[in-house]
């Protein structure tokens, strides 16, 4: 019993100090808050870039026009 549980303790250790994955968890992690924010604020970010566009073709139609 003793050897079986040290055998489970050492390979949770093993577990523990394996740090492979863990790169590709933390930009798993980083598109998930950033997919969030960006549901959370959809609606100012796209009233942003119209008014942002209708400015572009303001001054582009001054400046071409």
């Amino acid at each position: 019993m003793t050897a079986c549980y040290l055998g489970a303790v050492r390979k949770l250790e093993s577990l523990a100090e394996d740090e492979e994955g863990i790169g590709t968890l933390e930009i798993v992690l980083i598109a998930a808050v950033i997919i969030a924010i960006a549901l959370l604020f959809k609606d100012w970010i796209l009233d942003f870039l119209e008014s942002l566009m209708d400015k572009v073709e303001g001054k582009s139609d001054t400046f071409f026009g």
